[in-house]
């Protein structure tokens, strides 16, 4: 009699068990269906806004962790329950080796508090370009831990969001394609602004190109004398993520118009000191022009 009451004790803890399992997999499936339905309908509703559609999908995936986190930290304590352990001191133990586990791992509770307020301010989402703790890159994932980029080498980098004090994101509603282009300073300056001005606005009007830029090309003008070349300054207005590609076009279609009307592109200059004597004299040189090359030779050897 005490053996069948064992049994079915037992199997009563075992169908409870699995009750549980099944109840945890339902209400985990019904969570990322709910979160999924909501990301559904707020992208629906914001569709047009590429922006809102980034932190919309960055939410969700933070939300679901949360969530899956919680609802696994429920179900382990009630099946403890299920299997006779008492959860009861387990609780106040908790409480504290909380607090002593609190204490030695204050940088792993700076790195969710971080992540908590980078995500409720909006800083940083999934799919953006930024630059945190002297690492740039694309955000591939974003949680209350860490930050997942990846950099232009295909390198991924794991940043704690404890490190993190400044974030640079560099694809928010619009970008500046930011180009510094040199000149020779034999060359018309007013002349060669205009003619940047043309290349831009045909940029602008270029079907691969004109939805990717926002607004007329910007000149600031000579921003400064570089050893061998005047520095002249300009920028777009475009999309986000943008300025690189707008930035190389530019730079391909000004060479070949600076080639065209004949500017200066300016490079290092070579002076060759041949040296000088005691008494101020200096060996001269003799140029001789040869078919296939131009030597230079010593008058004195």
């Amino acid at each position: 009699m005490n053996d069948w009451s064992y049994l079915v004790q037992y199997s009563q803890t075992a169908f409870h068990i699995l009750l549980i399992l099944i109840l945890v997999w339902i209400a985990r499936r019904l969570i990322g269906r709910s979160i999924s339905l909501l990301k559904d309908y707020l992208t629906k509703q914001r569709g047009d806004h590429p922006e809102e559609l980034k932190r919309i999908e960055t939410l969700g995936q933070v939300s679901l962790y949360m969530a899956s986190v919680i609802l696994f930290v429920v179900a382990g304590l009630v099946l403890l329950g299920e299997i006779g352990i008492s959860i009861g001191p387990i609780l106040a133990t908790a409480g504290v080796a909380g607090v002593a586990i609190g204490f030695g791992a204050q940088h792993v509770i700076k790195d969710y508090l971080n992540g908590f307020f980078m995500l409720l301010e909006n800083q940083v989402r999934q799919g953006d370009v930024v630059v945190v703790a002297e690492k740039g890159g694309l955000v591939e994932e974003v949680t209350l831990r860490y930050i997942k980029l990846r950099d232009y080498d295909g390198n991924v980098h794991f940043i704690p969001n404890g490190a993190i004090t400044t974030v640079t994101n560099m694809s928010r509603e619009y970008a500046y394609a930011v180009i510094d282009v040199g000149v020779a300073y034999r060359e018309d300056l007013d002349e060669v602004m205009e003619l940047m001005k043309k290349i831009g606005g045909e940029l602008r009007e270029a079907s691969d190109f004109a939805a990717k830029i926002l607004e007329d090309i910007e000149m600031a003008g000579v921003d400064k004398w570089d050893e061998s070349a005047v520095v002249i300054r300009c920028r777009f207005k475009v999309l986000p993520l943008e300025q690189w590609g707008i930035r190389r076009e530019f730079l391909k279609r000004l060479k070949r118009a600076f080639d065209h009307h004949g500017i200066e592109i300016p490079f290092p200059h070579v002076t060759i000191y041949p040296g000088q004597a005691k008494d101020g004299s200096a060996p001269s040189l003799n140029v001789v022009a040869k078919p296939e090359k131009i030597s230079l030779r010593d008058a004195t050897a």
